[in-house]
């Protein structure tokens, strides 16, 4: 029984102002909230953002009534239209309003990478051109799924892997998610190998499907990687240096704590690397 946006009009009118004027006050309105986080079975909540009359979700669009808008069901379903880039958008709301198991810039780096840059030395370790990558970034924010990252329009692989790297350092809530993170640390403190395995399997299970699905798909990746060490020079180890702060990040804890926990975030990384073909 939502109130939709018909209803504010009038009430916009009643005071003196159009609708044009009430949705370029909405566009233009600074939001400040936190990025939605999916919950395990996927589903993300509204992100609402109040106005005197109506309360609007930024991700897919729903306008209602603040009277209303405790009886929105909770699953929130982005719309392409609401979901304006491809960096730093919460990583559930891009695969669902695209419709897709994983974010187009995962698969198409990853494809790319692996159709001409497995053996190249330093892969991953050695940085692209910044400006280059922020073209890349700028490029899929504005084209998506169409954006030209062949080798004719970037002959150096380390821009498509710096590409890639910055997409995940910019979201707003890491492919190994806050909830989920204590429980990755934990398991990479366990010595016994059986256990450890266990502790890890539980914690994958905590991520949402989209977060899931993302991290098995980079693991198996960086697993190939892995098997061209002889040119690439590129083994698990390096690549949990190098993924480790990129994958995950500790929720609000004290600077010591989370100094601590680096050595583990490496730990994780390795073991999700290694052992990627019995984790998920």
């Amino acid at each position: 029984m939502a109130c939709l946006f018909n209803e504010v009009q009038r009430s916009e009118r009643r005071r003196g102002r159009n609708s044009t004027s009430m949705r370029i006050k909405i566009r233009q309105l600074q939001l400040k909230h936190s990025a939605a986080r999916p919950r395990a079975d996927g589903t993300i909540t509204h992100r609402l953002a109040w106005f005197p009359v109506v309360v609007v979700s930024v991700d897919c669009g729903l306008n209602v009534h603040k009277q209303c808008s405790a009886s929105v069901p909770n699953d929130c379903k982005p719309n392409l239209k609401h979901v304006r880039k491809v960096y730093s958008c919460d990583l559930t709301t891009l695969v669902k309003a695209h419709n897709t198991e994983r974010p187009m810039v995962v698969d198409m780096c990853i494809r790319e990478i692996e159709s001409r840059g497995l053996k190249s030395e330093g892969l991953y370790r050695i940085s692209g051109f910044s400006d280059s990558v922020e073209e890349v970034k700028m490029a899929f924010d504005k084209d998506g799924e169409k954006t030209d990252i062949s080798v004719k329009a970037y002959e150096d692989i380390n821009i498509i892997t710096g590409a890639l790297k910055l997409y995940l350092r910019d979201l707003p809530v890491p492919i190994i998610s806050y909830d989920a993170y204590p429980r990755f640390i934990e398991a990479a403190k366990i010595d016994e190998p059986e256990k450890k395995l266990e502790a890890f399997r539980e914690a994958v299970s905590l991520l949402a499907p989209s977060h899931s699905e993302t991290l098995q798909y980079l693991m198996a990746h960086l697993k190939r990687v892995t098997l061209n060490e002889k040119d690439n020079l590129m083994n698990a180890e390096n690549l949990a240096i190098i993924f480790g702060p990129t994958l995950m990040q500790a929720p609000d804890m004290d600077a010591l704590t989370a100094l601590n926990d680096i050595r583990y975030q490496r730990q994780v990384v390795e073991v999700l690397i290694k052992k990627e073909d019995v984790l998920f």
